[in-house]
């Protein structure tokens, strides 16, 4: 299978790490491409170079730049398009406007490419014998497959990545480190504010901008700070509840 693969970057690398294809790169740096390629085992390619003849197109690229990635590269796909950009309610709308004929699944690595492999949430918009194909790769290189919709996956990503990643960095931005009283709790706090500051920041803010949820956590905090005793308690009470049977 030949497989061109659209950004050169950690979810470009991942994709073709987890699928048995023939991969091509191509990114607007052509030096990362390469990198890229050589890392991978596969071949960089220009953009004024490309011709069609893939199998598969798979997006992996920044989610601002996906619609218009989308509708400049999906015409070089012979059978699927795919993206891994980590927002579905927009890539498969881009995706059926701009390849109604062909086999279109979203896919969501939902872990940094460094901890691969684990959850990848998927949305089977148009599957058909290349996706799956390319699905049972995924799942063969130790991944789990969660199937979901995009209306579900994008709300679920208001908790799980807007509001946690506010949450973390903002006990990052307000916390003064002190190790030598670490609790169970700062510890892992601690250990959680070193992961998402491990990152990329233009990644964290593509999802701020992406998806609400950060402002949530910010009404909770004031709502927590300006709470007397017995407001407090109210509020503990409900988190609790919120949480029961989850831990």
């Amino acid at each position: 299978m030949e497989v061109l693969i659209v950004g050169a970057g950690a979810m470009g690398r991942w994709f073709a790490g987890a699928v048995d294809a023939t991969t091509t790169f191509t990114d607007v740096d052509g030096a990362a491409a390469r990198r890229a390629a050589d890392a991978c085992g596969g071949r960089a390619c220009s953009t004024g170079e490309l011709e069609g003849g893939f199998d598969a197109v798979c997006l992996a690229v920044p989610i601002p730049e996906l619609a218009d990635a989308v509708e400049q590269y999906s015409a070089y796909a012979d059978d699927a398009v795919l993206d891994v950009s980590g927002v579905m309610g927009q890539a498969v709308e881009a995706m059926a406007a701009a390849a109604p004929g062909r086999e279109r699944v979203s896919l969501h690595p939902l872990f940094a490419p460094e901890r691969a492999p684990g959850t990848v949430a998927v949305v089977r918009d148009a599957p058909g014998p290349t996706t799956e194909v390319i699905l049972g790769d995924v799942e063969r290189a130790g991944n789990e497959l969660v199937e979901t919709t995009p209306r579900e996956h994008d709300e679920a990503m208001e908790t799980v990545q807007a509001a946690t990643h506010a949450a973390v960095l903002a006990f990052a931005l307000a916390a003064d480190p002190a190790p030598a009283f670490s609790t169970p709790v700062y510890d892992r706090m601690a250990e959680l504010a070193g992961i998402v500051t491990g990152g990329t920041p233009r990644v964290y803010a593509d999802i701020q901008e992406s998806f609400p949820g950060s402002d949530r956590v910010a009404e909770a905090a004031a709502e927590l700070a300006a709470a007397d005793r017995g407001e407090f308690e109210t509020l503990y009470g409900e988190a609790t509840a919120r949480w029961e049977g989850k831990r």
